[in-house]
């Protein structure tokens, strides 16, 4: 490894209940976080950690490409997959979702006892609008989590455009970015708060990885409609504006 300096809008930009995200001696605490992928979101999310500062790893087939994502948003290095997979507490699966479970499945031991972020949004664009794209039996995360059954996957940060992540702090009508997330471990969970929150968002819970199906869904259903010009924020006004009998 050498040393150098992944829709439209965000759903999840629809103000969240407070105004502040939760402060913790987790979101103070430097991570080393492996990146698997070169592409927008990893350079997004990595430059974001980066910023915030956690110690970041770029990984990915392309060594040039590894070298240049890391040189452009001053990650602390880069280097192979197996680099990236090695090196982190957290571990953020950003290539393209077709390719995510062959790819998490070679490196599987590396993988062991780390948390698996997947960002990924497996969806498609058909004549019946956009559709998820995961052979019907499965969510993309649980599909990563059995090519490695030893690593703790999480499902976050797939309802936001890459460049939601440029912004710093992301906050809208100034209120906190909202990242739901879906974890089955609690140290799992804990880190993914961490790694959310250290970017002055907040974090949202939703549940086990059984329900990252519905993350999955939301994104193809939001990106859809984006896609028709339409505004999925509109359809999901915050508690303290419905009126009160």
């Amino acid at each position: 490894m050498h040393t150098v300096r992944c829709a439209s809008t965000c759903l999840s930009s629809c103000p969240a209940v407070g105004t502040e995200p939760p402060q913790s001696e987790e979101r103070s605490r430097r991570m080393k976080i492996g990146i698997l992928g070169t592409g927008g979101m990893a350079a997004a999310l990595g430059g974001a950690w980066t910023t915030a500062g956690h110690d970041v790893v770029i990984g990915g087939r392309n060594q040039g490409r590894a070298k240049q994502t890391a040189g452009r948003i001053g990650a602390a290095g880069y280097g192979s997959l197996a680099d990236a997979a090695g090196h982190g507490d957290v571990i953020l699966v950003a290539v393209p979702a077709a390719e995510a479970p062959q790819l998490v499945d070679g490196l599987a031991g590396n993988l062991a006892g780390r948390t698996v972020i997947d960002c990924t949004n497996p969806v498609v664009p058909t004549s019946d609008g956009l559709m998820l794209n995961t052979g019907g039996t499965m969510s993309m995360a649980r599909q990563l989590a059995t090519a490695a059954p030893d690593a703790h996957v999480v499902k976050a940060f797939n309802l936001c455009h890459v460049s939601i992540w440029t912004l710093r702090p992301p906050t809208f009508e100034g209120i906190p970015l909202a990242v739901p997330y879906c974890a089955d471990q609690a140290e799992a969970a804990a880190a993914t708060e961490n790694l959310i929150s250290s970017l002055g968002c907040t974090p949202a819970p939703c549940g086990g990885l059984a329900r990252a199906a519905y993350l999955e869904a939301t994104a193809a259903l939001a990106i859809g409609l984006w896609w028709a010009g339409q505004q999925p924020r509109a359809a999901f006004p915050s508690l303290a504006e419905a009126p009160h009998s």
